[in-house]
Order: structure tokens, then C-alpha cells, then sequence
């Protein structure tokens, strides 16, 4: 049986805000509409779908143990680009083989840029 990750969802205070941001600063299209009470993106170089969800007014957001990593191959042009934009990284983080940095998302959710996967074994 073959299992892929194939959708991550997103509970969102403000689902075109959260929206615009994956847009704006990470590449994923969409018609941003909002269809069955989510607002999907799909990512252009393939991967895994984000989902918006509209969060409940009770939902403590932002707290989860989960964080979203978008696998960069130049993280500080990467940064640069994004910073251009209005999203601004961390600090780079060394690791075995690979580099990364951390930053927020609208709603407080972690979110990193990562060499890993471009490692050199």
C-alpha cells in the first residue's frame, strides 16, 4: 500500500490573510475562494496541498507541535526574496550538511525554510 502526505491543514482567524501568505511568500496558487468552508492551495512545484480552515473563536491557534518546512535549496536568497516581501526570517541555523531558519506564519503556526533535502550524503 503506498501512503503519501497529501494535504496539510490550516486553521486560520483569517483564511485570506493565512492565504495570501502562502501565496505571497511561498509560491502556492489558488483561487482563493472560499469552496465548502476551505480555501485550498496547491503548490507549484508539486507536494503536499494546504488547506485553509476557518478556526473557531475558542481554538487556541498558533500553539500546536507542528511546524511546516519548505525545502529551499539557497536559504539566504530565499530570505532575501522573502524579507522583500515583508517576511522576515531568523537567524541561519547550521546543522549537519544542511541550513534553515524559522519564522511565523499569520497566525502564529511555525513555519521553516530547509537545505536538508538537498544535502550532499
Amino acid at each position: 500500500m503506498h501512503v503519501s502526505l497529501g494535504t496539510v491543514l490550516i486553521y486560520a482567524r483569517d483564511m485570506q490573510r493565512t492565504a495570501d501568505f502562502y501565496m505571497r511568500f511561498f509560491g502556492f496558487e489558488s483561487t482563493g475562494h472560499v469552496v465548502e468552508g476551505l480555501i485550498t492551495l496547491r503548490p507549484r512545484a508539486g507536494g503536499a496541498a494546504i488547506v485553509i480552515h476557518q478556526a473557531a473563536r475558542s481554538m487556541k491557534i498558533g500553539h500546536a507541535g507542528l511546524k511546516l518546512v519548505f525545502d529551499v535549496e539557497d536559504i539566504e536568497a530565499f530570505k532575501a526574496q522573502a524579507a522583500a516581501k515583508g517576511l522576515v526570517f531568523g537567524a541561519t541555523h547550521q546543522a549537519t550538511g544542511y541550513t534553515f531558519a524559522n519564522a511565523k506564519d499569520p497566525d502564529k503556526n511555525s513555519v521553516a525554510i530547509s537545505s536538508r533535502a538537498f544535502r550532499r550524503s
